[in-house]
């Protein structure tokens, strides 16, 4: 999984091996893993804890904003341009899990994939505050422009208490609409971001 930048690889191994358990049990052996990682690592979710010193944690998510919601893919990929500011469908967006594809998860696993990469506009942002959706997510690895050390699109999201889950893949799968998006993760006491399993149930 990709792991943003200057942060250590994850390390997973055993707390206490099959062989190490068996001193401590007559008729089994037992795995005791363990794994030392950034919270930021592979697909993630942001809380706006993450921005926020005094707002909701990730252990403060309602299960209900996170898992279950209304998906509407929006299909950003076909021009040059980073800044993205594809139009939204005609359609009631609240609560909804708003997904940017942008084809960045071409490069998925490459030295090219930490890039300078396709981006949300600071108006599109704005957008989305305003139709009061849930959730944002993006194919890319991250919602602002990396370029610079600006991160007005992480601020205006978190404030509004929306959701971001960046480094999702796989994008070009899902319809348009008619799915459900579900990004669980632990309820972590003093969380700002962690990875999730995300994934997509297509109705029909």
């Amino acid at each position: 999984m990709p792991v943003f930048p200057g942060l250590p690889t994850p390390h997973i191994g055993a707390h206490l091996d099959h062989a190490e358990s068996r001193r401590n049990y007559e008729d089994a052996e037992f795995f005791l893993g363990k794994v030392d990682m950034p919270a930021n690592v592979g697909t993630y979710i942001d809380a706006p804890f993450h921005r926020f010193r005094d707002r909701e944690d990730l252990s403060q998510i309602p299960l209900d904003g996170i898992v279950g919601l209304k998906g509407v893919l929006i299909d950003a990929t076909g021009g040059e341009a980073r800044e993205l500011h594809p139009e939204l469908p005609d359609e009631d967006l609240t609560k909804a899990a708003v997904l940017i594809r942008t084809g960045w998860d071409r490069h998925w696993g490459s030295d090219a994939y930490f890039g300078p990469a396709p981006h949300l506009a600071e108006s599109f942002a704005k957008e989305l505050v305003g139709h009061g959706v849930g959730l944002v997510g993006i194919d890319s690895w991250n919602v602002d422009d990396t370029t610079t050390r600006r991160r007005p699109i992480h601020t205006t999201l978190l404030e509004a208490g929306i959701y971001i889950v960046e480094h999702l893949c796989e994008l070009g799968e899902l319809p348009k609409s008619g799915f459900r998006f579900f990004a669980p993760v632990i309820a972590l006491k003093g969380g700002a971001s962690f990875a999730v399993r995300a994934f997509a149930e297509v109705e029909g």
